[in-house]
């Protein structure tokens, strides 16, 4: 099989959809790292994701297709793969699907083989870099990014550089110890939750602007596509500062890029990606943006922003 393993299988739960009906990208994240703990068991590391563990599966690079929503109650369930494996990492691809069989989301992560006290990456035992190389699979083209570019290299943002750009200040949030990992540090999907909480104060106005002028269209937003690069990894009482800026504006999507700084040290925790269309929440279809609408949206494009 393509994907020989399987690493997931549930449902959706009422309380993980948001304002736009279906599950929100943090608990993709949290089943694809989920999934990354099947996986790690697979390598013959099955207590990567314990307290006291010495060396665990640390993601570097996180790439998200989303292919079909996920609504409440439906039934998913999920299989992965390794698709590259160095001296000191690794990429694991891992594919969502409904019951039918229809992909929902796909991931694909770079993972560090790391350290739990800090981070360093080291070399897999032996035994484990044969175990990852009996679970190779190949990526099918759904999973492939289409519309970002992941061979780019990240930058370093700061505080101070998002002052100069004028990146507006959309989200502020501390880190509570029920955000942390066994290790400590804040978990994955909570970068991707924590934009998601941060989005509406970016476009609320936009998107009120982007209505039916008589009312008719409840209009929504959904995440197509999704880069996301973690530098640090906050810990409880860090803080974390979210500005966000446009990049480019079509017909149907939109391109985002929300840098995660930390507002103390002046430095990035992460930043990401983001292809996003607006969508119809009565037809669950995605709609185009009319041309002065666009240019609304482009209001909002900080030049200099990137990855």
């Amino acid at each position: 099989m393509s994907l020989p393993l399987e690493t997931f299988r549930g449902s959706v739960n009422a309380w993980e959809c948001d304002e736009n009906l279906h599950m929100n990208v943090r608990f993709f994240g949290s089943r694809a790292m989920e999934g990354l703990a099947f996986l790690a068991a697979a390598i013959d590391m099955p207590r990567a994701f314990q307290e006291r563990s010495y060396a665990t599966l640390q993601p570097t690079d996180v790439h998200i297709r989303f292919l079909k929503e996920a609504r409440q109650g439906v039934a998913l369930s999920m299989r992965g793969a390794v698709t590259a494996i160095d001296t000191t990492s690794m990429t694991t691809f891992q594919e969502m699907a409904h019951a039918d069989g229809k992909p929902a989301a796909t991931f694909t992560m770079k993972v560090a083989h790391a350290h739990t006290t800090d981070l360093r990456a080291f070399a897999w035992p032996a035994r484990v870099k044969a175990r990852a190389e009996a679970l190779k699979g190949a990526v099918p083209a759904h999973g492939a990014p289409r519309s970002l570019d992941p061979s780019v290299a990240p930058t370093s943002p700061t505080v101070a550089l998002a002052e100069k750009l004028g990146a507006p200040v959309v989200g502020r949030f501390a880190v509570t110890p029920d955000h942390c990992d066994p290790f400590g540090r804040m978990r994955m999907e909570l970068f991707l939750g924590r934009v998601s909480d941060a989005v509406p104060n970016f476009l609320a106005a936009w998107r009120e602007q982007s209505a039916n002028a008589d009312g008719s269209r409840t209009v929504g937003g959904a995440v197509l596509e999704y880069r996301l690069c973690p530098r640090r990894w906050p810990r409880a009482g860090d803080l974390i500062e979210i500005r966000s800026g446009v990049v480019d504006v079509a017909e149907k999507t939109n391109r985002f890029v929300h840098w995660l700084l930390d507002p103390v040290g002046g430095e990035a925790w992460c930043t990401a990606e983001v292809v996003a269309v607006t969508m119809d929440l009565v037809t669950r279809k995605a709609i185009a943006i009319p041309e002065a609408r666009r240019a609304l949206l482009l209001q909002r494009a900080v030049k200099g922003m990137t990855i």
